[in-house]
């Protein structure tokens, strides 16, 4: 097993609460991470999924069953397929509360699954878990094929790029075709789906604007964003805020769409391999999102994220901010000779002087443009000591 970063983290939790949810898109690794974290356990555990006829039958009578098992850790697979499921949870807990009672494995977020957020409010840990990033893989390949293939481990490790390119086809067509329906996405057919899908990869690293997609797809504005909606909260798109607390320029308040995984960003526009990527026309957008994919997922709790961009072109592709004050810009270039534009050093003074951190794909070493500018390659910049004091 290719060992995940969040993995002491959800060990602890299990220390420290009753429920511990693990929640991301399928097929990213939340079984093959739950089945090591059971071998490695001292205390006993059951497994059950929700997707198995047989392991349903014994959940019949589920809070019987859950009650006899009060002091194993229960591990239910793919809970979103039983939502009537978390108020028995929250009984059962409720009866014997001690830590590291049940892990929860759901390919969507509490949103969608349920109500569990106030169902079980003070009584589960969410834990998002996403594709591989770089910090992850570096042992097992570079950050070039991360890029065209994305993080979702089965297509990444695959012998050959066609193949890996079929098997991230067909993850689309579950996720379109048999996923959504499960989540209660019922109004939009499959084909209408995908279109969106697909205008929206048209869009990747742009401003959603619902009207323009609305008329592309000949459908109500109010479709549009419940479908595109769905797509957020099953973690195949982004939604990146804008930051504008406390600033009295007029600013863009939309926010940006990125394709989370450069994988599917990929199949979603065509490109097979290398070659393809090269001379791809939005490559540059690409290379974004994949850089902001990689430092997300790690960043602590504490962190928010949004991007910074008023009217007059003033902008900043990614802000850390902790509390209400930003404290990191990150500026990502598609060149290992990166200038900075004034727009970005205007918007890093905007934001209080924050340092300004430029992600390149291959600098050769890390230098600054000038005082609180600094350039550093992928492969450095999950050591940089801009950027390291705010990852977990």
């Amino acid at each position: 097993m290719i060992y995940r970063h969040l993995t002491g983290y959800i060990e602890q939790r299990l220390t420290q609460i009753p429920a511990v949810a693990l929640i991301g898109p399928r097929q990213v690794g939340k079984t093959t991470l739950t089945k090591y974290i059971q071998s490695v356990s001292e205390k006993e555990s059951v497994y059950l999924d929700l997707e198995s006829e047989a392991d349903l039958n014994r959940l019949r009578d589920a809070e019987s069953y859950l009650l006899a098992r009060r002091d194993k850790l229960v591990i239910l697979d793919e809970v979103q397929r039983m939502p009537e499921l978390f108020p028995i949870l929250r009984s059962v807990i409720d009866r014997h509360r001690i830590a590291g009672r049940f892990l929860l494995l759901g390919s969507a977020s509490p949103e969608l699954m349920t109500s569990s957020a106030e169902t079980l409010a003070g009584r589960v840990a969410y834990v998002e878990i996403n594709p591989f990033v770089y910090e992850e893989v570096k042992s097992v390949c570079d950050w070039k094929q991360l890029w065209l293939r994305g993080g979702y481990p089965d297509a990444l490790l695959q012998n050959d790029d066609p193949t890996s390119f079929t098997h991230r086809l067909d993850l689309l067509r579950t996720y379109i075709e048999r996923d959504l329906p499960l989540l209660g996405l019922s109004a939009a057919s499959p084909a209408r789906t995908r279109n969106l899908l697909r205008m929206l990869a048209h869009v990747h690293g742009n401003t959603v604007n619902y009207s323009d997609l609305s008329k592309s797809l000949g459908s109500h504005i109010n479709m549009v964003k419940n479908i595109v909606g769905y797509f957020e909260n099953s973690y195949i798109i982004r939604l990146l805020q804008p930051w504008y607390l406390n600033v009295s320029k007029r600013l863009v308040k939309s926010p940006k769409v990125f394709i989370r995984d450069s994988g599917i960003f990929h199949v979603l526009s065509g490109i097979e391999n290398e070659e393809e990527l090269e001379g791809f026309h939005k490559k540059g957008s690409s290379w974004e999102g994949f850089v902001l994919q990689q430092i997300i997922p790690l960043l602590k709790p504490s962190l928010e994220y949004y991007f910074y961009r008023t009217q007059d072109g003033t902008e900043l592709d990614l802000v850390l901010v902790k509390g209400d004050r930003p404290v990191l810009g990150v500026e990502v270039k598609y060149s290992n000779a990166p200038a900075v534009n004034r727009g970005n050093t205007i918007a890093a003074e905007d934001l209080g002087g924050i340092p300004l951190l430029i992600v390149t794909p291959g600098a050769q070493e890390d230098y600054d443009l000038k005082p609180g500018q600094s350039v550093t390659s992928i492969t450095r910049l999950f050591q940089h000591p801009l950027l390291k004091p705010w990852l977990s």
